[in-house]
């Protein structure tokens, strides 16, 4: 039933009548959407109202055709034989459509034969014009060069430039019938009589050719290059040239000889090659460029290269044949000389060429991929490569001399990195189709230090640690045989050859068997220099390094500076390792010099002494290493570590002092208290713990406590350091202020 036969549908249904009509109408989802908006009940009812519409219209329906319906039966009556009337009549149609078929294939075939035979009789009558064009072409060309019918010529005539220009249009022609009736009998028989031709014209060609060339005749020049042009002969042009021009003077500039006895050497050999350019080729040039001025009063021929196609090839013949020894990679630095004169060479050469199309038809000629392949770069980057890798591992087996120039470094290895760094970028050293090798060999050689770095941190530092350890369990009491043992180490660092301190292995016999591999100045040299790599290899990235990579077309360096970043976080994060060895060992020296704190009680207790006015004199002696270590390393430790060292130091050496402080009060308070108590329960008993001016012992221990740390405080501030920086040091101001404060109050 289509969509119009449907009866129309009450508006107050809950569904859409059309849905029952759809192919993919689903009665589960038809349920679930009405369910949506009505229910169940209201649903039911909705299509039981539409059923009764569908109902009666279908009964109205069959009732309104119902007539027809009843007939059907009848109507149908006599069929068969009508149709069998009719099958007769067909079939003899059928049969005269079928012979008037067969007659037009016949009509059509016999057509397409006579086509057929019209095509090929045409193609033989286009093919014998050929031949009678082929023949009188050879006997009119014959004519005009005097040629008999043995192909022999009577070799007296001399043909003009038009004269030769006549016959290559005419032998033009002649060429393009003989490649059309290729394999006929005709022009099989008559070959000799076109290579004769063709001889006799490549004579007249390259004798008038080769006179134009000696005289400069530009107009002779371009008559024969258009003919050459004409005749498809361009490439027999450049080679006659090459030959008979380029080749006797290349054979005579290009030998070991002229190389070796030339005062300037290769230079000097290309120097000869390029004069050959103005000095033979300039008529070429002006008549096939145009772009010289004088060339402007002719015509100019185009399609020849005379410098790329036939000066450039014999040039590279000769070099590879005659002078083989300038592409020899053995010696590096007379490698890196011939390559850089032959690549100026190269520049001067496609200057000379003229134009971009030239250029690049140079650059894409296989004798120049051959030029460029004969040079050994990998072979030279390989022996470069030895000579700096190996610098720097040679300087790496005695890191810890002194580099030979302290203007920017101390030691032998990083001046050893800083110079290996720069020969790769050197002038003398630096090829840019290398470039990309060079920069991965500077990242290895930064890569090879920070390694380096790393070793003697993991190594070297806790074997020294363990060394000092021992000895300071050996002991040393007093304060000035603490900064005696720690001056005399600083002396012994300064005087001791660096190499002896930093070879491995065995103690020597002149040497203590504790002596360690690594001194505490060779640590803050290694320090100052490495930060000296970090802060100039940025430098050194952006003023020599940059320009070279732009120079070979990278613009995008982001990379290159993330790699670098890298490199350099390699050798700083080993760093904060050395400071807090330093920071610890200065400070293990400051510290010791504390014990004497501990025997202010025993000086002021039952003694008598008058009251103190001056701080003690380990306080001065605790800050003694510290100002000994700055004093030797003033030259050498820069600004930045010079405050963060001492900032580092002062906080644990005065924290260590808090703690002895803390103590000696705490004792103090006790020792007071218990004494207290004691007098309590000898009342009578007036034991004699003030001296002059009614000043208890306690008191003046606290105040001498007091003037100590004041003392200290000054001492930072002499050191440039403001006390602010050091956390500790306001507690222990309030910690021994506090303390006296107390005690001054009445119990």
């Amino acid at each position: 039933m289509a969509l119009t036969t449907l009866p129309i549908s009450p508006r107050s249904l809950c569904f859409d009548k059309d849905v029952f009509m759809k192919e993919n109408f689903d009665v589960d989802q038809f349920v679930a959407e009405c369910r949506r908006r009505v229910s169940l009940e209201t649903l039911r009812e909705d299509l039981e109202v539409y059923y009764k519409l569908l109902r009666s219209a279908m009964i109205e329906l069959i009732n309104k055709d119902y007539a027809d319906f009843v007939n059907l039966s009848t109507n149908l009556v006599g069929m068969d034989k009508a149709i069998n009337n009719l099958s007769v009549p067909l079939g003899q149609l059928r049969e005269e459509v079928m012979t008037v078929r067969t007659a037009m294939d016949t009509a059509v075939q016999e057509i397409e034969n006579k086509l057929a035979t019209r095509a090929a009789i045409r193609d033989k009558k286009a093919c014998l014009q050929r031949l009678m064009n082929i023949t009188h072409s050879v006997e009119k060309i014959e004519k005009i060069l005097d040629i008999q019918d043995q192909g022999q010529g009577d070799g007296e005539r001399e043909l003009t430039g038009q004269l030769i220009e006549r016959v290559a249009t005419e032998f033009n022609q002649l060429q393009f019938y003989v490649t059309q009736s290729k394999g006929l009998p005709l022009v099989e028989k008559i070959r000799p009589r076109i290579a004769a031709i063709t001889t006799t014209l490549q004579h007249s060609l390259e004798t008038s050719f080769l006179e134009g060339l000696r005289t400069s005749n530009r107009d002779i020049l371009r008559q024969c290059l258009r003919t050459y042009a004409t005749i498809d002969k361009i490439k027999d042009a450049e080679a006659l040239f090459r030959q008979t021009i380029v080749k006797p003077y290349m054979e005579e500039v290009l030998t070991e000889a002229v190389l070796m006895s030339h005062p300037q050497g290769l230079k000097g050999l290309y120097s000869r090659v390029l004069d050959f350019i103005p000095a033979h080729c300039k008529p070429l040039r002006e008549v096939t460029t145009g772009l010289v001025p004088s060339s402007a009063q002719g015509e100019v021929v185009r399609g020849y290269d005379f410098l790329v196609n036939a000066v450039w090839p014999e040039v590279i013949a000769g070099l590879e044949k005659r002078t083989p020894s300038i592409f020899a990679p053995g010696n590096p630095s007379m490698f890196h000389q011939k390559y850089s004169t032959s690549m100026n060479f190269l520049d001067a050469f496609e200057l000379e060429c003229g134009s971009q199309a030239s250029v690049k038809r140079l650059r894409s000629h296989p004798s120049y991929n051959t030029f460029m392949t004969k040079w050994s770069l990998p072979v030279y980057y390989q022996i470069r490569f030895q000579e700096i890798g190996g610098a720097l591992e040679t300087s790496l087996m005695s890191p810890f001399n002194n580099a030979s120039d302290k203007t920017l470094f101390q030691l032998n290895a990083p001046y050893t990195l800083w110079q290996c760094m720069a020969k790769c970028w050197v002038q003398d050293i630096y090829l840019s189709p290398l470039c990309h090798r060079f920069w991965k060999l500077t990242l290895q050689l930064l890569s090879r230090y920070g390694t380096w770095v790393k070793e003697i941190r993991e190594k070297e530092i806790p074997k020294k640690g363990t060394e000092q350890t021992g000895q300071a369990s050996t002991g040393t009491t007093s304060t000035t045989t603490a900064i005696m043992t720690y001056t005399s180490t600083m002396t012994t660092v300064t005087t001791t050859p660096a190499s002896l301190a930093s070879t491995p292995g065995p103690s020597s016999q002149g040497t203590t068997p504790s002596s360690p591999l690594v001194t505490m100045t060779q640590i803050v040299c290694l320090v100052t220099d490495s930060d000296t790599i970090i802060d100039k290899v940025e430098e050194f990235f952006s003023t020599v390094i940059q320009p070279r990579i732009a120079a070979v077309g990278v613009k995008n360096t982001d990379v290159l500076t993330d790699a670098l970043g890298e490199s350099k976080e390699l050798i700083s994060q080993e760093l904060p390792g050395f400071g807090d060895y330093i920071v610890q060992q200065i400070a293990e020296h400051c510290v010791v010099n504390l014990k004497p704190a501990n025997d202010i009680p025993r000086l002021y207790r039952r003694t008598n002494r008058e009251v103190p006015s001056k701080a003690s004199s380990y306080v001065s002696a605790t800050v003694k290493p510290l100002q000994v270590f700055l004093e030797e390393h003033a030259v050498i430790i820069s600004a930045s570590r010079r405050s963060q060292w001492m900032v580092s130091i002062l906080n644990v050496v005065t924290e260590r002092y808090y703690s002895v402080t803390d103590d000696i009060l705490t004792a103090v308070k006790k020792m007071e208290d218990s004494l207290k108590r004691l007098k309590k329960l000898r009342k009578g008993d007036s034991g004699n713990s003030s001296s002059s001016g009614g000043m208890s012992d306690d008191d003046k221990i606290r105040l001498q406590l007091v003037l100590d740390v004041k003392q200290f405080g000054e001492e930072i501030q002499a050191l440039s350091v403001p006390l602010d920086a050091i956390s500790t040091y306001r507690q222990l101001v309030e910690l021994v202020e506090s303390a006296q404060t107390n005690s001054a109050q009445p119990q």
